[in-house]
């Protein structure tokens, strides 16, 4: 489903028209955006939660040019389902 498909979705559901379900829907993901940047999880009850990761110093090697390279600690978005929605989609 991509983000048009939600729009229609959304706008047939509720009546809205489509230019202020996608406006709502970009300022939604703009704001989760923002919020993650600034290391703020996002908490959805019901539907899961924004996370941010803390990815942890690590070692790698480049393979040819036969060199290894440290890959620096860094925050990763991720995004955990809550418990209703994970049964939900098992069923």
């Amino acid at each position: 489903m991509t983000k048009a498909d939600i729009v229609n979705e959304i706008a047939k559901d509720t009546g809205i028209d489509k230019a202020t379900v996608l406006t709502t829907l970009e300022a939604f993901m703009d704001t989760v955006k923002k919020s993650l940047s600034d290391n703020e999880n996002v908490y959805l009850r019901g539907f899961g939660s924004f996370i941010v990761k803390k990815r942890a110093q690590k070692t790698a090697r480049n393979i040819s040019r036969n060199t290894t390279i440290i890959i620096p600690e860094h925050n990763i978005p991720a995004f955990k389902p809550a418990k209703t929605f994970t049964l939900s989609v098992k069923k």
